[in-house]
């Protein structure tokens, strides 16, 4: 069975950083993400989506990501069962996060007043990262006309085969 999610929204709140029992760090998150379509009045429909992130994972979020910022999340849809305080039955459906990327550079979020739209997907994968509580934030800025190709000189245009 097929079981993934791929959602862009701005985070409604700053992530929420918790720890089971057995130390295993949780974080959740919320994404408002706007409906392509208007509703029947002409006003703009926004999703909430709850997220979780698991682990590694939700110690990236929580240490890099805090309430406005355009995020790109890959996950799984799940539902959850659970009972409210006056023992009320409930579901939860909410994305269960693997990969979380930036959806904006952290330089057009701030030449736009902190909510740039979709910029270039600088993608992160915390699980081969060792981003420490010292770390400094990662940079996705490259100067332009910086590169590690060289320019061949003297191309023939013969193909080498």
């Amino acid at each position: 069975m097929l079981n993934k999610a791929i959602l862009m929204g701005r985070l409604t709140r700053d992530p929420e950083l918790r720890h089971t029992q057995s130390n295993m760090a949780v974080a959740s998150f919320s994404l408002a993400i706007d409906r392509d379509r208007k509703g029947p009045n002409g006003e703009r429909q926004t999703d909430f989506i709850d997220c979780v992130a698991w682990g590694r994972q939700a110690e990236f979020v929580s240490q890099w990501f805090t309430k406005g910022m355009l995020a790109i999340v890959v996950g799984r849809i799940q539902s959850r069962n659970w009972e409210d305080r006056n023992g009320n039955k409930r579901v939860s459906i909410e994305i269960n996060v693997d990969e979380v990327s930036f959806g904006e550079t952290k330089k057009s979020r701030e030449q736009n007043g902190g909510y740039a739209g979709f910029d270039n997907g600088s993608q992160i994968r915390p699980e081969g990262n060792n981003y420490g509580s010292q770390a400094p934030a990662p940079s996705f800025d490259l100067p332009v006309g910086d590169s590690d190709f060289a320019e061949l000189g003297d191309d023939d245009g013969d193909v080498p085969f």
